[in-house]
């Protein structure tokens, strides 16, 4: 994994906004689009856009065995946290926003989990092999989802244990990151739910949510067994939701087991308005020798562009911190986490990405002294 060894090098977080007219057959040329404009908007470490899969998470329930839908018997959304019951009016009065006091339909294990997307990863792999083709000198990154988040409106009917449940989807999820890795991208594992169910499992007491995080944690190191830590980015965010996010999990209640993860780089929030000031955290929970942090310098949440002084600062904040060599400029989360979610306009996604590559060459003026 590149390092900012001369300069803040820059990234995103995956999803990116989708052609509205994309199909199968238009996908080869569609990812190649998007490659390229990564690449003339400034970004280093690019990826597909995720344009190959139907969201962030959801997609994974087309790729592994064991699940059935069931519209009829509604899940209550746990992982909006007390946000359900403090804005009631607002969940009820914006059609856009999940089913939150209502629930969503059970995605429910009935059987044995297992991975049959071999040939869909197999297709998104090669789409990004031949958009990068001759690029071998740039780092390249490539999603998939993280066991706390799969099937997070998931009810275990079948296995006889919550932890054979949840190592059955590890076991499951590691023959998508053994592609990956082996195709030669850098793995970036997405976990917002590992956040999003802090809210509601900590009424029950600390103990309830570290039980059920740790299960998680572990389960995906046994996932990433052998991929070396260096070729894998973590990913954790608070949810793509345009809501008030008053329920939002602490850092400093993830950081520890953020820190677990068999990865080199670490890519968090924190560039709105709900998570900016904890650049604090990091003054306290000592980055480990080796490892990269990917610190949110721009925000989906907004429609307001950063101001390239403002990322710059943001940048700079970081590199005093954990040293500048471990610091990669970043997003906070994705632009749309299905295909037909865009949390900006488009033209909005690319002047941010601008804003993302000019700050950090502003930052790079001032740091390396370029």
């Amino acid at each position: 994994m590149q390092r900012s060894r001369t300069r803040f090098l820059t990234t995103h977080t995956g999803s990116l906004i989708r052609p509205p007219d994309l199909t199968d057959s238009a996908l080869p040329a569609a990812v190649a689009d998007v490659v390229a404009r990564q690449w003339a908007a400034g970004l280093d470490i690019v990826n597909d856009g995720e344009y190959g899969k139907s969201s962030w998470s959801a997609y994974v329930l087309e790729r592994i065995s064991g699940f059935e839908i069931r519209p009829d018997q509604l899940k209550p959304l746990d992982w909006l946290g007390r946000d359900r019951d403090r804005f009631r009016e607002f969940f009820t009065d914006n059609p856009e926003m999940p089913p939150a006091l209502t629930g969503a339909p059970a995605e429910v294990c009935v059987g044995p989990v297992k991975y049959t997307g071999h040939d869909q990863v197999a297709r998104d792999i090669a789409n990004l092999k031949a958009a990068t083709a001759g690029q071998q000198d740039r780092d390249v990154f490539f999603t998939s989802v993280a066991p706390a988040s799969t099937a997070y409106q998931g009810v275990n009917e079948y296995y006889k244990t919550e932890e054979e449940y949840v190592y059955a989807i590890a076991d499951a999820l590691r023959q998508e990151y053994l592609a990956i890795h082996e195709a030669g991208f850098i793995l970036q594992v997405d976990d917002a739910v590992l956040a999003n169910m802090y809210d509601h499992l900590i009424q029950a007491g600390a103990q309830a949510y570290n039980h059920w995080a740790q299960l998680r944690i572990d389960a995906l190191n046994h996932a990433l067994a052998g991929i070396p830590a260096d070729r894998v980015r973590y990913h954790v965010c608070f949810g793509s939701w345009h809501v008030p996010h008053v329920a939002d999990a602490p850092l400093e209640a993830l950081i520890g087991f953020i820190l677990q993860v068999n990865a080199g780089a670490y890519s968090i929030e924190a560039a709105n308005p709900r998570h900016e000031w904890e650049w604090e955290v990091w003054q306290q929970a000592k980055l480990p020798d080796g490892k990269i942090l990917i610190p949110g310098v721009i925000t989906h949440h907004t429609t307001t562009v950063e101001h390239p002084r403002l990322v710059a600062q943001r940048i700079e904040r970081f590199a005093g911190i954990v040293g500048r060599e471990q610091v990669i400029a970043g997003a906070d989360c994705g632009f749309a986490q299905a295909a037909a979610i865009r949390r900006t306009h488009p033209e909005v996604m690319w002047a941010k990405f601008a804003a993302l590559a000019e700050g950090a060459r502003l930052a790079s003026d001032r740091i390396f002294g370029r």
